[in-house]
């Protein structure tokens, strides 16, 4: 008789490989023959355990090229349990001033492949709070600010490029947007030098965002506010983009120096949020 406990260990043992070897295939994604001749596994094996991780986001399969690639949870979940000293540990105190200071929600967001994640939140003490992003979401690059001060940040080709593979999804799910309208935003954006989102993904939700850039010169990530549309006239835009600089130049220069940026922001601290008064969905 068969042990069921050997049985579902194997089953783990065989989707961790297959996620290793997929992982490992790089940018250019692997192959169905590529992963059932490394892993010694049957085909319909194979295939049965990349449906299960396609199914759960640890693996994406390319539409064209059906190539197996890694998927955007398990991306999440390395940022979520990423290295000491990464972006998502340097900007938990960057986003406790900016919530302090403004009084609005801030958040750290990523790019990962053609979307924004948005992997921090932090609560403001203002009374009136919007919820039109939460951590995990995930939006077509340039829907909400972060996300659009992220794709600004790309090279044209890479735009041209993320516009392209998201235009389905954008056309189904944001009826705000369109291709003509995000290189019009890109460019607003780049003239600009901080996107604007005017309640765009939910009505009177507004939001302001900078990007923040790696050691290496790309766009890591983005710090952005949100606010009611009352609180985001022209004066205090300039008022709260003159802060995410600010704060972004010096996430920029901790992650050029990791161990002496944590220990900086660590000894610098952040100032103490209300969390008491009542939140109000936008």
């Amino acid at each position: 008789m068969t042990d069921p406990d050997h049985s579902f260990t194997q089953s783990i043992d065989r989707a961790v490989a297959l996620l290793s070897l997929v992982g490992g295939a790089g940018a250019d994604g692997a192959r169905l023959s590529d992963l059932v001749a490394a892993s010694g596994l049957a085909k319909p094996t194979v295939r049965r355990i990349l449906l299960a991780l396609v199914r759960a986001g640890l693996v994406d399969q390319d539409e064209e090229t059906r190539r197996y690639q890694v998927g955007s949870e398990l991306y999440v979940l390395g940022r979520l349990a990423s290295v000491r000293f990464g972006i998502h540990a340097l900007a938990r105190d960057t986003l406790a001033r900016l919530s302090g200071i403004s009084e609005d929600t801030s958040f750290l967001s990523v790019p990962r492949d053609t979307l924004a994640v948005c992997l921090q939140r932090e609560e403001g003490s203002f009374p009136i709070r919007t919820h039109a992003l939460k951590v995990g979401d995930r939006h077509p690059l340039g829907c909400g600010a972060g996300s659009l001060a992220i794709l600004a940040a790309l090279p044209d080709e890479e735009v041209e490029r993320v516009l392209e593979r998201n235009s389905g999804v954008i056309a189904e799910r944001y009826p705000n947007y369109s291709t003509a309208i995000l290189k019009e935003l890109v460019s607003e954006t780049r003239n600009r030098a901080y996107a604007l989102n005017p309640g765009m993904i939910l009505t009177g939700s507004w939001g302001i965002g900078v990007p923040v850039f790696g050691p290496e010169g790309r766009v890591a990530g983005a710090l952005s506010i949100a606010a009611i549309e009352s609180r985001l006239n022209e004066q205090r835009q300039r008022e709260l983009v003159a802060l995410l600089r600010e704060e972004a130049a010096n996430l920029e220069d901790a992650l050029r120096k990791p161990k002496a940026g944590l220990q900086h922001q660590k000894a610098k601290g952040g100032a103490p949020i209300s969390r008491s008064s009542p939140t109000v969905e936008q």
